[in-house]
């Protein structure tokens, strides 16, 4: 009746697997029920997935605090690549506010905001932007995606070229038409910005257009402006020849030049200083383009505004905003020093606010 001992401790260790396997499944089984429901797991670590992502958030977009708190009036701007390129905008922002504190540049960057900077800013209630005119820098195509966004025309396209610049048709109002309350109020809350370009090709460009090609539907460019400047500058008064570039620049640099300005009214915008156009130190804007990275900055504004989906900024033809060294030195080569030196002291609060060097031609 006795087991022999071998047989004894089989029985014991057979015993023994049977009571780890039935440990097993009872522990299995305790596993799968606490931890089956995918969707309370999903919910358990739903904080941890967020937490993750605003932190991401958090470690690329530090530099959002520090833009002015109008450059979202609209709350509709920065995502994506949008938010990779805001640098060089705060850094044009940041170079123009350290300008406008130079006292040494003070009567260079300084202007009142008078009606005739307000005449210059166009207004967008419906989107609430404002646009500040600076003629020869590619403004006609700002103005039709203003015009196409305040509703007088469906699409770019459609808008008729001798519209564009019909401000009694082209349901553009200008800033300069509303109350003094209600100017202060757009000032503060809208989406501000303006287009750049190197002051002195831009000065070449309003000399082509406005006395070499001369539109026709302007004659008094040639016909009045121009007769004006010769009698004032022109050294050689026995030559009959039309405005030359060497007369332009002479009337621009004379420090009494205002004098003619005055004659010439409003027709000046085309050649006076960014800082008299639209008063960038007294107006806090948004966003500044540069024509010589137009194909860059069209975009970002229309993002930064929050009107990208609704407008696209006219195709811009290959290499018509690159900067022209070579045409501007050749524009100057005849022209005296002192007579371009005169001219870059008048327009030194321009290339000094937008960060334009100083012409190579000036140094040598």
């Amino acid at each position: 009746w006795l087991m022999p001992d071998n047989m004894h401790h089989q029985w014991l260790l057979l015993a023994a697997c049977f009571w780890v396997i039935f440990m097993f499944m009872v522990a299995s089984k305790f596993i799968t029920l606490t931890f089956k429901d995918t969707d309370g797991y999903s919910a358990k670590q739903e904080p941890l997935i967020l937490t993750a992502v605003t932190k991401v958030e958090e470690v690329h977009v530090p530099e959002l605090k520090h833009w002015p708190e109008e450059f979202q009036p609209t709350g509709k701007a920065f995502s994506g690549n949008l938010i990779r390129q805001p640098l060089v905008h705060m850094e044009r922002l940041e170079l123009l506010r350290n300008v406008c504190r130079d006292t040494a540049l003070r009567d260079l960057s300084h202007t009142a905001v008078s009606k005739f900077v307000l005449d210059r800013i166009f207004v967008c209630d419906k989107h609430k932007i404002l646009f500040c005119q600076t003629p020869k820098v590619g403004n006609t195509q700002w103005k039709k995606v203003l015009i196409v966004l305040n509703g007088a025309f469906s699409s770019i396209e459609e808008i008729p070229e001798n519209i564009v610049h019909d401000h009694e048709k082209n349901g553009l109002p200008r800033l300069s038409s509303f109350s003094d309350s209600e100017i202060k109020k757009r000032l503060n809350l809208y989406f501000k910005f303006f287009i750049v370009r190197d002051p002195f090709e831009r000065l070449i460009s309003a000399f082509k257009d406005k006395f070499v090609h001369n539109p026709r539907f302007e004659p008094w460019y040639r016909h009045e402006i121009a007769p004006g400047i010769i009698r004032k500058y022109r050294k050689n008064r026995t030559e009959t020849k039309g405005l030359q570039f060497e007369d332009f620049v002479r009337y621009l640099g004379d420090p009494n030049h205002r004098w003619l300005d005055v004659q010439f009214g409003d027709h000046i915008i085309h050649w006076v200083t960014y800082v008299e156009l639209c008063a960038p130190c007294e107006i806090t804007y948004s966003v500044i383009g540069h024509h010589e990275t137009l194909e860059d900055d069209a975009p970002y504004i229309l993002k930064a505004a929050g009107i990208d989906h609704l407008v696209s900024y006219p195709t811009i033809p290959p290499g018509i905003t690159v900067y022209n060294k070579t045409k501007v030195e050749r524009y100057f080569s005849g022209i005296s020093k002192r007579d371009i030196r005169r001219l870059y002291a008048r327009f030194e609060g321009d290339f000094k606010l937008f960060g334009y060097r100083e012409p190579d031609f000036l140094l040598n």
